[in-house]
């Protein structure tokens, strides 16, 4: 289904809902990172590109002080919010990322008076896609609009990642926002995410007989557990040990001296020559697309999965089949992408070899009594944007 019919659908349930047509229906995609795992919390550099799965959500004003919410992917309820009971912590539920995104810009004094929602998604969720950031990046677009607000892209994925942190409580970087808010059509996003400056890199993998695939392991993931954070808390530990503002400090060329003044900091250690690594990595992939040797990026790929595997350990037995089948199938490079612990790998490989990769892969879930697999191919697409 087209983006304009999803777009409609939404727009003809919200006027069932509310008995009103929305003042505008709006759009934010999900994103899949190429490179740069774990570094955005680190000020280091990241390379998602936006999914043609997106967040689409139909929205009109109030002037009461009332959000009321309703998703197509959640129930029949409409839940109704006071503005001013809105609270980090308070709601547990799905509702906290469109609430904490409306406490975040009242908090920074944006005057939103209220607003109806309803959404729909098609960004898969707990699949490391960014399905929140998805649906946090519309309804701060579409509010920004209806309020007529003026913030800059980057700036609502700012106040995005800060409804993510604080109001939710997932201590997520500002990768996924950015990427959902930012992000062009047939490009990555090179983004340095110290001081938020970018650079689309074009990305047609098409035009040179390329796929990249994405493989949904069905293996959820929550970045609001205690295993993301402690992650975070460790790269942060590892920074104040060597005495700098953040990991993406430590050059490539002076890890080794890094790593030998952490003395026994084994863990802060391995954490650290991930992040260094990787910072490293993202660089070797923006010249070698700029250079025009897309295949060469694919042994970059798995050198970060390694690394996300061995050093910041959060992969799981299903990403690892992934990449080994893929590999061992002809796949030119792979790696598990997102927070970890489950979610999505991806697989980049000649057209003409995906469905043999795709039924290996598959073969091999059956094999070892895995929750099948879904596989889909990423192209780079729209970032988010006023559909109707």
């Amino acid at each position: 289904m087209g983006a304009q019919q999803v777009a409609q659908q939404v727009r003809e349930r919200f006027a069932e809902l509310y008995g009103t047509r929305p003042e505008g229906v709006w759009a934010a995609p999900g994103r899949v990172n190429l490179i740069g795992e774990h570094t955005d919390y680190n000020d280091g550099f990241v390379m998602p590109f936006a999914l043609p799965h997106q967040a689409t959500a139909a929205v009109s004003r109030r002037t009461d002080g009332v959000l009321r919410l309703h998703s197509a992917d959640v129930g029949d309820t409409v839940v109704e919010l006071r503005l001013d009971s809105l609270a980090p912590g308070s709601d547990p539920d799905w509702t906290a990322y469109p609430a904490g995104v409306v406490w975040a810009l009242r908090e920074a004094g944006h005057p939103v008076t209220g607003a109806d929602v309803h959404l729909a998604s098609t960004v898969p969720t707990g699949a490391g896609l960014s399905s929140s950031a998805a649906l946090e990046v519309v309804i701060a677009l579409a509010l920004d609009d209806l309020f007529g607000l003026g913030l800059e892209r980057w700036r609502l994925a700012r106040l995005c990642q800060r409804a993510e942190n604080v109001y939710v409580g997932a201590p997520t970087g500002i990768m996924d926002q950015t990427a959902s808010a930012c992000c062009t059509g047939g490009h990555a996003l090179f983004l340095d995410t110290r001081d938020l400056s970018q650079r689309q890199i074009p990305l047609d993998l098409a035009a040179e007989g390329l796929r990249l695939l994405v493989v949904d392991t069905q293996v959820k993931h929550a970045h609001s557990g205690g295993e993301y954070g402690r992650r975070r808390a460790g790269c942060e530990k590892g920074a104040a040990l060597l005495g700098v503002d953040a990991l993406r400090d430590i050059p490539y060329d002076g890890l080794d001296a890094a790593l030998a003044r952490l003395g026994d900091e084994e863990e802060v250690a391995r954490l650290v020559r991930h992040v260094v690594t990787e910072d490293q990595r993202v660089e070797r992939v923006v010249s070698l697309l700029h250079a025009g040797e897309t295949r060469a990026v694919g042994p970059v790929l798995t050198e970060g999965h390694a690394s996300l595997r061995d050093d910041f350990r959060i992969s799981c037995p299903e990403l690892d089949l992934v990449v080994d089948t893929a590999l061992s199938h002809g796949a030119l490079g792979a790696r598990m992408t997102g927070g970890g612990f489950g979610g999505s790998a991806i697989v980049l490989a000649e057209a003409t070899d995906v469905t043999t990769l795709t039924k290996a892969i598959e073969e091999a879930f059956t094999a070892a009594s895995f929750t099948p697999p879904r596989t889909f191919e990423a192209v780079p697409s729209a970032g988010a944007r006023r559909v109707v």
